[in-house]
């Protein structure tokens, strides 16, 4: 439609220019025709600039709607020349064009914040970067995995994390690989790689597997505690009544006038009672393990932890004024509440504080300190029972979680591993932080 207009319209300015040029051609000879000639003369001149400025209106109105298109800038507007309907449906059909390009860029930016806002609210953390370690995206979760504040190029990790930094950047596509962040975080890092824009873009996922790997060891060491109970509870069972039989027998044998207490005698009904307690021993040490394989699930409430690590202080009170232990705690922020099963965190910290008890047992200045903390941007809050003892030695920081481990001579090795199965299954976690000599931290980690 408006080429045809157009075309018209060109023709139309060009035919009178050809009649105006016909008529100067005509009456420039003629001496009596001067004013006449000059009239055309400047009527020829109006409209070769006038056809000129038609001309050049399309051609405006083209770089104008080109620059716009280029630049994003779809707020121009063609304003319609009310003089000539030709250009009217021209700036018509620019303004249309560039509404459609306003609604498609509005849509764009829609559904980039919408994918954002997912990115950054997934427990998975997500990670972008191209050939040059540039980092095209990173998401919240995949920040605090990694311990980081923020993240601009992977060469930010190559003075604190140079380890990391090296795993990135060599991570092939479809490849998986395990990365300890921190004793607590057992990280799964997987990796794809795409092309967009011409570059090459490696898209990092970041899990921590520390839960689900220390869950299913516990699921293990509580499947084999119920094989081994089973098994030495079945043969030492008939053992023990056996051998109350043969005491009995035995005791009988020697109430008998004719046989009486004779050495022979005394010594085998001695040999049969301590079988008799080793044997009731062995079942009692067996029997410790059952609530190990069978914790309840928490009967989650909201609880108070001021009145909580109160109660539990009172508990220890004549304990630690025997034997010379300050206590103190520090409840941080004012009314912090937890929802938890409230029996079985105290289970957990009379445990924790039992244990710092007996390490710190004889020591001058023996000290122990509870914390709590809450951190709002990951929603976690803490809570630690630290002493001033020896510590734990390095190789024996994971050790000490691992079930019928301990270094007592009348422990069971059952406590810690108890402690922590309890904190999984308030989805929290159990750590421990200590050197050699500046005592032990362990922290209890909700959800909250």
């Amino acid at each position: 439609m408006y080429l045809r207009t157009f075309a018209s319209g060109l023709v139309l300015r060009i035919l009178l220019i050809v009649v105006l040029i016909g008529a100067i051609a005509w009456a420039l000879p003629q001496s009596n025709q001067m004013a006449l000639t000059a009239l055309l003369i400047i009527l020829l001149l109006w409209r070769v600039v006038n056809l000129f400025n038609y001309v050049n209106i399309t051609n405006r109105k083209l770089v104008r709607f080109l620059e716009s298109v280029r630049y994003d800038d779809f707020s121009v507007r063609f304003a319609a020349n009310q003089d000539d309907s030709t250009f009217r449906e021209l700036s018509k059909q620019f303004n249309d064009v560039l509404d459609a390009f306003r609604q498609v860029r509005a849509d764009k930016e829609a559904n980039s914040q919408y994918l954002q806002t997912i990115v950054q609210h997934v427990n998975t953390g997500l990670l972008a970067f191209d050939e040059s370690g540039r980092i095209e995206l990173i998401n919240n979760a995949a920040l605090r995995l990694l311990g980081l504040y923020r993240l601009k190029t992977l060469k930010d990790l190559q003075e604190d994390n140079p380890e990391l930094q090296g795993l990135l950047q060599n991570l092939i596509s479809g490849e998986s690989v395990l990365f300890q962040a921190s004793p607590d975080r057992q990280l799964s890092i997987s990796s794809t790689s795409i092309r967009m824009r011409g570059k090459l873009i490696k898209l990092v996922a970041i899990q921590n597997i520390q839960s689900e790997l220390e869950s299913k060891e516990l699921e293990a060491w509580q499947n084999l505690t119920r094989v081994l109970r089973h098994e030495i509870m079945n043969s030492v069972t008939p053992i023990a009544s056996l051998v109350s039989t043969m005491r009995d027998i035995v005791q009988q044998e020697m109430e008998q006038p004719d046989h009486g207490p004779t050495e022979t005698w005394q010594d085998l009904n001695e040999a049969l009672e301590v079988v008799e307690n080793r044997t009731n021993g062995l079942m009692n040490f067996v029997n410790a393990y059952r609530t190990f394989t069978s914790i309840p699930k928490p009967n989650m409430d909201p609880v108070l932890v001021l009145p909580l690590v109160q109660r539990i202080t009172s508990l220890f009170a004549p304990t630690l004024r025997d034997k010379g232990i300050r206590l103190t705690y520090d409840i941080q922020p004012d009314g912090l509440e937890i929802s938890m099963d409230q029996d079985q965190i105290e289970m957990v910290l009379i445990n924790l504080i039992k244990n710092a008890v007996e390490i710190l047992e004889g020591k001058p200045n023996a000290r122990i300190d509870i914390r709590s903390s809450l951190d709002q941007t990951t929603q976690r809050a803490t809570l630690e029972v630290s002493d001033n003892g020896p510590g734990i030695e390095p190789d024996k920081l994971e050790q000490i979680f691992i079930p019928f481990y301990t270094t007592k001579e009348d422990g069971t090795g059952v406590g810690l591993s108890l402690s922590r199965q309890i904190l999984q299954l308030h989805g929290g976690v159990l750590g421990v932080d200590s050197q050699l000599g500046n005592g032990a931290r362990f922290s209890l980690v909700f959800k909250v």
